[in-house]
């Protein structure tokens, strides 16, 4: 006997069917890191570099 058989036998209304519910929209910035999960590595890098070099030439 199939479900709908039975339901209807027990007096149940139709099974409802499931809706898939929409994937939240994240974020520019979310989706980058997940694409690019060596980036915040590189950026760091750059930045400190830059730091680094630009505290040497204050100095001289």
């Amino acid at each position: 006997m199939g479900e709908a058989k039975r339901r209807k036998d027990l007096g149940l209304p139709p099974r409802e069917k499931k809706i898939k519910k929409d994937e939240k929209k994240t974020g520019f910035i979310s989706n980058l890191s997940a694409k690019y999960p060596f980036l915040p590595f590189i950026l760091g890098g750059t930045l400190l570099t830059v730091l680094i070099v630009d505290l040497l030439n204050y100095y001289k």
